[in-house]
Parts: C-alpha cells; structure tokens; sequence
C-alpha cells in the first residue's frame, strides 16, 4: 500500500517552536504584545494570523527570519518514528506529503526536512514539500491511505476515496467527525491499520 504522511503537527510537533519564534518576533520586532503561548486559542491551521492578527505580508517577514529556527527545532511526536518503520518493513511505500514552503529566505526546508527524518531515522520512499493540493499529489503518486492532522485535508481526501486517519491535536480535537477516523495515537493508528 502506497502511505501519505502529513509531517507539520503530525509526525513532529511543529507548534510548539512555531508559537515560539511567533511571539518572540510579535514583541521584538513588531513592538507589540505577543500572545503568551495561549495554545487553547488554536483552532485551526491559520492560527498564525487568528492569534496575532498578522496579515500575509507581516507573516512571510516572520517567516524570513523564523522558519529556519522552527523547523530545526520540531521534536518527534511520539512513536512516529517506530510505527512509521513498522509500516514500512510491512511492505508499505511511504511518502512524506507536506506543505512546508520552500520559498523561505536562508531556510533550506528540504535539507532539514532530510535532515529531521533521518535523525530520527525513519524510513520512507518519497518527499513532498510545498504540498498545497495534497488530493493532486495522492493522486498523482496513487497514494492509498493517508495520516493528517488537518480535518478539512482529510474530508477532501476521504470524499475521493481515499483511506485517512486523522492525528489528534489541539487544533482539531473539538471537531466532531463520523466522516473521519480519529487516533490518538500512533501506536493507536498501527492497531487500527493491523485491523483494517
């Protein structure tokens, strides 16, 4: 089976360091309050511009100077890295899927996207950076099942037939769902994929 996996909030926790760098550039450089890590206002995956009320223009300057230090400091979610190789040695092919941009000044995001996984040692076939239209991309790879923590990616994704599994997170934890299978986990997801 050919396996799409989202990275960002799905295999490494990239909110943490996001939210981070966010207030250190929303009280530093735009003179401003910041938002004291309120992580129980995120709700969904434009939480940069919900909690700081920055427009795009005011978000790609954070980026410039930011993106960089965020991505290298995205700790693995738990088990990511055992389940995903477990799945891997099962036969599967595994594609890395995600939207982390690569026009971002002094930021290689592939080398340290590269760079993360292999740290940690996980295997996989493919990576996919800058993965805006992620349907397109499972399409165009003929990914079967895919691991995301973006309700609405993976609404899209089950309504053209593809398998999905949405990966708990504050962002999208208080969305009722009986479209979509919910894990916890990814020990949880492993079981469930044994079982299907």
């Amino acid at each position: 089976m050919k396996i799409g996996i989202d990275i960002d909030d799905t295999t490494v926790f990239t909110v943490k360091p996001m939210i981070k760098y966010a207030d250190i550039f929303d009280k530093e450089i735009l003179k401003r309050k910041g938002n004291n890590n309120n992580f129980g206002e995120i709700k969904n995956r434009y939480y940069l511009e919900q909690l700081y009320g920055w427009n795009e223009e005011t978000k790609y300057k954070f980026f410039d100077l930011y993106y960089k230090n965020v991505l290298e400091e995205c700790e693995l979610i738990k088990d990511a890295d055992s389940v995903i190789n477990k799945l891997k040695k099962l036969g599967n092919e595994i594609f890395f899927v995600t939207a982390r941009l690569t026009n971002i000044k002094r930021c290689d995001t592939k080398q340290i996207t590269i760079d993360t996984l292999n740290k940690n040692n996980i295997l996989y076939d493919k990576l996919i950076l800058n993965a805006k239209d992620k349907l397109r991309v499972c399409k165009e790879y003929g990914i079967e099942m895919f691991i995301e923590d973006s309700y609405e990616t993976c609404v899209e994704l089950e309504q053209n037939g593809i398998k999905t599994f949405l990966m708990s997170t504050k962002m999208n934890k208080d969305i009722k769902t009986k479209t979509v299978e919910r894990v916890n986990s990814w020990l949880e997801l492993y079981n469930k994929f044994l079982k299907q």
